[in-house]
């Protein structure tokens, strides 16, 4: 399921440890200039892309040349594993192979190509219903039942990042936005109970915002709850068939209101300020002057979402939850997208968290909002191996 990002977090972990002594460097914040990803140039098909990669072989271009091409599209459909995995003749070296990933990961909250989806046709409502209690029943019964468990947790993070043109003082006077890239690479044993996931102790005890760096969040809701609130909100539907590991998967579309939610989006932290009301020495007017105290942005907010469901045995093979923020929250975005897959302890097959995906949108300036806006689109990916019952070695 998840081999072409196995292989990329590798690729990209090693080319992080070439270049961490930047890593303190890269938490720059960047100019509010658009509702949509920053780094989002020209929009393209799966198909258009192979055949970019395609052209670019046939030129010879270098591993560099064809990473900051790729830096300049973005996708329009999933980038799925089979497809991914047949692009990989076409890379020069490992530069390029991340970007694919940053590709691929950034569509994965996307529909695949139409070619991809299977022509059978939409179940009838009695049908759609036997999967729909199929799936709570597992959700509710079975999954909230996962033994605890610890687990080798890798998460590297991407964002994008302001470059300075020139400026004058303190105070740049001209920036220009750059592509997302690779700023961290962390690797935790977490631990999960009643198939909730815990903080990493070591993550834990990080100063959230003291760099600009604010932590990557929560999940909102366990899987019982949220099939729970889905169901109840009457808003669940039909939406297609769809391969997943070469299975026929049934995906439904789900909304939940505010009122029926439980759902927390929930980061740290960020800056409480005094700001300058004149020009104090080189501070201009509205600059951030001292930080009194660090405060977390946590709050209950409606979402929507995709669940993926294997239809014989009503297995959630993948989530997909869209928070519902408002503009004037300082966190704007977060989609979230889980994979699950069979882990077998100890002779018994658990379905339990295998990969994951958020795309995080924040104001990391906090409530200094008398200067220009500022926005950071960040980007989490998550692989989890190793799962082991919680006190066995």
């Amino acid at each position: 399921m998840i081999e072409w990002g196995q292989i990329c977090i590798i690729a990209a972990s090693g080319i992080f440890q070439g270049n961490r002594q930047m890593k303190r460097s890269g938490w720059i914040l960047v100019l509010l200039i658009a509702a949509s990803p920053a780094w989002a140039a020209k929009k393209v098909t799966v198909q258009q892309l192979k055949d970019l990669l395609v052209s670019m072989q046939q030129y010879k271009k270098t591993d560099a040349e064809v990473a900051d091409q790729l830096k300049e599209i973005e996708l329009n459909e999933e980038l799925a594993g089979r497809a991914a995995n047949s692009l990989k003749s076409y890379l020069p070296g490992p530069l390029s192979g991340v970007q694919v990933e940053i590709l691929k990961e950034q569509s994965a909250f996307l529909a695949p190509p139409a070619s991809d989806l299977p022509a059978t046709p939409a179940p009838g409502a009695a049908a759609q219903q036997a999967i729909l209690a199929k799936a709570a029943d597992f959700a509710s019964r079975v999954y909230v039942r996962n033994p605890h468990l610890s687990v080798t947790k890798t998460t590297l993070r991407f964002e994008d990042h302001v470059i300075t043109t020139d400026s004058i003082g303190l105070r740049s006077t001209n920036t220009l936005l750059g592509p997302i890239q690779l700023v961290d690479n962390q690797v935790d044993l977490v631990e999960t109970d009643k198939g909730v996931e815990k903080t990493a102790a070591s993550r834990a005890k990080t100063k959230w915002g003291e760099y600009g760096e604010i932590s990557e969040g929560e999940p909102g809701t366990n899987l019982g709850d949220l099939f729970l609130e889905a169901s109840s909100s009457g808003k669940i539907g039909w939406v297609r068939w769809q391969l997943i590991d070469g299975r026929k998967t049934a995906v439904f579309s789900f909304a939940v209101e505010k009122e029926k939610s439980h759902f927390d989006v929930s980061y740290c932290c960020f800056p409480k300020t005094t700001t300058a009301t004149h020009v104090v020495w080189s501070l201009a007017p509205g600059a951030i002057q001292s930080v009194s105290t660090w405060e977390p942005f946590k709050k209950v907010v409606g979402y929507h979402g995709e669940l993926f469901i294997n239809p014989d045995t009503g297995l959630v093979v993948r989530v997909i939850t869209r928070a519902e923020m408002k503009p004037t929250d300082l966190v704007l975005r977060e989609d979230r997208r889980i994979d699950y897959g069979s882990v077998v302890l100890a002779g018994k097959a658990y379905l339990l968290p295998r990969f994951s995906v958020t795309a995080m949108v924040a104001v990391p300036n906090g409530d200094n909002n008398t200067v220009t806006s500022t926005i950071r689109h960040t980007f989490f990916l998550a692989s989890y191996q190793n799962y082991k019952l919680a006190g066995t070695f």
